[in-house]
């Protein structure tokens, strides 16, 4: 075309005026896919480049070879390389060098011809750098110097567009007005976006109309339809096309989708399913305890779905409460007082449930009313009493079966049942009051003392007839009033101090009184010595006016050698009806005193000591009292421990030791594993053995046997027991020995074969068969054993 021609034209107006001439002319031939007049054009630059050639000598410079991409499976001629010394006498080789050289580019050798041996692609690689040049073919010397070009690669509209962040979501609140943006989408095409109109791209709506448009530039989706409610349709899948080439016929496209969802806005108001509804509720109901439920349904959702619910309305609110249930989004009635199907059998409420957010700019009214009706039903209630707590009295001397008071409880229920009355023994566990089944009279059934428990409180119950299992309890408070039955006495067993240097008149101690009674009009307390004491000479009293007395000395003669110590009679009376009184003693020691009147001693045996002998004096002489008798005592106890005798213990007596051996004994002649003296018999013992049942303090020489032969058991045991008795160091108790000789008269002579002068060899076996067929056997055996050693 013409615009083809015009670029060609001034690449020749470029190269004849910038470029060097060269020897070597590059030929250059067109992709196919180039127009005629560009191809001749071409044509006509080499051989202008052939003409310039002549002129000068050497190579073109930066020279540059334009080649379409292609994906044919055949080779493309891109060039022909030419140099003058190429005149069939000298023999030459074109040699190629650079990006792609020998592998997308190959050259011929002998004509210079260059071809594209693959797939040239712009978006890989846009141009190549190559460089040429001639050398001897027989010995490979250059023959001119090496001469740079560039090869590049002219872009085709190969390359569809792609969405590389597709599928899209977006969202748009519902409702919203007629051209609000929703996204943007975005298409990228791999083509120059330089050259043509490879990579200009057109958006277009393949789907979702005429819900949303897009502007066919900036690729913004937008709303294009009014009033789209999300509780009609929620969500919208829209197919956006991108095309390249501008949109025109031939260009290339891609797709993606859009996934539109329209998002809640708070445009539904709640709406009861019914406007009356109706509750039938227990009047046994408890307080707090849920009596029936309401909703109200919002199409919104999330937030814009929740309610709160109230009572605006209705006879007796304060009766019933709505709360809203935050998962379920229900107003639960819920009980405030107590219901009494006596009183009233039947509500009626006005309940309101309301957006909790609210749009002000939607003007409606985000709320919905609805008419609660509540049956209450009747069912069997324990009876009540007349107060929930009874308070009474008596008085503590009230006699038994004395009425205490009454209390009452009725049925409640419209068919009224009779009630019986019982006393919790739990809280009446000394049983001291009784009640009446069947009028609810509180008798006295023990006698009171109010100065133990001033007040009583027991659980009394109501139970129906008809139905033992509605009970009902309240508490009694029974108050034991006071009368005077306790006479007043000293508030403490007063012990009064008296010197001997008092004044006349000095005041010994001051006593009070208490009373166990309570009277109404408080205590008042008359003291008074007892009718013997009127004329004490030695002590008087004084009454202090607040329920105290003073005791006061009428000389100052009391001495302690005289008489220690002094009782003071002291008649108590109250002010009760009848009065009580009570005779209190008290005791007053005469002391002696300082100047200032302090006490120093009380006893009159200080008066007797010697004179001289003080009392530090007298605490040294004890004290070396008690240290010599302690040590007389110990030293008794040192000297009874030391002749105390060395008592033997079980375990340790040698005639009753358990010996045991881990290892095999050598029979008979094994005299070493333990003492045998101990199971030797009289004729073997030669020398003294010393005794081991005690330790003995004293070396004593041993004792000489009377010869080898001849000592019987009796003379060996007074032997031993003249030792015995003549032993200091013997225990004070008869010492049992137990030996293993049974004696030389026994027939059966020794039971040990320890030390006898004969041994096996000795004895003769023949006596054995004469004991029968059944000691045939043995005594063959032994009479097999002695031939054997004769032989």
């Amino acid at each position: 075309g013409r615009s083809n021609l015009y670029v060609w034209t001034s690449l020749l107006l470029v190269w004849i005026t910038c470029v060097p001439y060269t020897s070597m002319t590059p030929i250059i031939s067109q992709s196919k896919s180039l127009q005629t007049g560009s191809t001749a054009l071409l044509r006509g630059l080499v051989e202008g480049q052939r003409i310039l050639s002549r002129a000068k000598r050497g190579w073109v410079w930066n020279q540059m070879f334009v080649l379409e991409e292609f994906s044919g499976p055949d080779p493309i001629l891109v060039g022909r390389l030419h140099t003058d010394l190429d005149v069939g006498s000298t023999p030459i080789k074109y040699v190629l060098a650079g990006e792609g050289a020998g592998t997308i580019f190959a050259i011929n050798e002998i004509t210079g011809d260059i071809h594209a041996m693959k797939r040239l692609d712009r978006e890989e690689k846009a141009e190549y750098t190559l460089t040429a040049q001639v050398t001897n073919r027989d010995t490979d010397q250059p023959l001119e110097p090496p001469s740079e070009f560039i090869i590049k690669v002219q872009d085709i509209n190969d390359n569809p567009p792609q969405f590389v962040e597709g599928p899209y979501r977006a969202s748009v609140p519902e409702m919203s007005q007629v051209g609000t943006s929703v996204t943007r989408v975005t298409a990228t095409d791999a083509d120059d976006p330089v050259y043509g109109n490879s990579a200009k791209l057109v958006y277009s709506i393949l789907e979702g109309q005429p819900y949303f448009s897009i502007d066919p530039n900036t690729a913004i989706i937008k709303i294009a339809l009014h009033g789209m409610d999300r509780e009609m349709r929620e969500e919208y899948l829209v197919v956006i096309q991108a095309k390249d080439m501008g949109g025109h016929m031939g260009g290339l496209s891609g797709t993606t989708t859009v996934t539109v969802t329209l998002t809640d806005v708070n445009d539904n108001p709640p709406k009861f399913s019914k406007s009356k509804q109706n509750f039938v509720i227990p009047e046994e109901l408890g307080i707090g305890q849920p009596g029936g439920k309401v909703k109200a349904n919002d199409r919104d959702i999330g937030e814009n779905a929740k309610s709160t619910y109230n009572i605006i309305d209705g006879d007796e609110k304060d009766v019933f409460e709505i709360t809203t249930d935050a998962q379920t989004q229900e107003g639960i009635l819920r009980l405030k007082k107590p219901l009494n199907f006596e009183t009233k059998k039947s509500y009626t409420l006005k309940v309101e449930a309301a957006n909790i957010r609210f749009d002000p700019s939607s003007g409606a009214p985000f709320k919905d009313t609805a008419t609660v009706k509540i049956a209450v039903e009747d069912s069997d209630e324990p009876p009540v009493f007349s107060k929930p707590t009874f308070v009474l009295q008596v008085d503590e001397n009230a006699p038994i079966n004395t009425v205490i008071g009454t209390v009452t409880a009725r049925d409640p229920d419209v068919t009224g049942s009779l009630v019986r009355y019982f006393i919790d023994r739990h809280t009446d566990l000394e049983r001291q009051f009784n009640i009446n089944v069947d009028d609810g009279k509180i008798t006295l059934a023990k006698p009171l003392d109010r100065e133990t428990d001033m007040w009583h409180n027991i659980t009394v119950t109501a139970t129906e007839i008809r139905n033992h299992s509605q009970i009902s309890r309240a508490i009694v408070a029974i108050r034991v009033l006071d009368i005077n039955d306790n006479a007043p006495e000293f508030a403490t067993e007063y012990e009064a101090f008296l010197c001997e240097n008092g004044k006349p008149g000095q005041v010994i101690q001051t006593v009070s009184a208490v009373d166990k009674d309570d009277p109404i009009q408080g205590h008042y307390f008359e003291y008074r010595l007892i009718p013997e004491m009127l004329n004490n000479p030695n002590f008087t009293i004084k009454n202090n006016g607040d329920n105290s007395i003073s005791v006061l000395a009428k000389h100052d003669t009391f001495r302690r050698q005289k008489q220690e110590m002094y009782f003071l009679p002291i008649i108590v009376t109250d002010n009760g009806n009848p009065p009580m009184s009570s005779t209190n003693t008290l005791t007053i020691r005469v002391c002696g005193c300082s100047r200032e009147g302090i006490v120093q001693s009380c006893n009159v045996e200080a008066y007797v000591l010697p004179i001289g002998l003080s009392m530090g004096a007298l605490i040294a002489i004890l004290a070396c009292i008690i240290l010599l008798l302690v040590i007389v005592v110990l030293f008794v106890t040192l000297r009874r421990h030391k002749n105390k005798p060395l008592i033997i213990k079980d375990d340790e007596d040698v005639r009753e030791n358990i010996i045991r051996y881990d290892d095999e004994g050598g029979g008979e002649e094994d005299t070493e594993a333990f003492d045998i003296a101990t199971l030797q018999n009289p004729d073997g013992i030669n020398g003294y053995l010393p005794r081991k049942d005690i330790k003995p303090d004293l070396q004593f020489m041993p004792r000489q046997s009377g010869g080898p032969n001849g000592v019987d058991v009796d003379e060996f045991i007074n032997v031993r027991l003249h030792e015995a008795d003549n032993d200091p160091t013997a225990p004070p108790y008869d010492s049992i020995q137990i030996y293993g000789y049974e004696g030389r008269g026994s027939i059966a002579g020794s039971l040990s074969s320890l030390e006898t002068a004969s041994s096996d060899s000795d004895q003769n076996y023949d006596y054995l068969r004469e004991w029968g067929p059944r000691f045939r056997r043995l005594g063959e055996l032994y009479s097999v054993g002695e031939s054997d050693k004769e032989t």
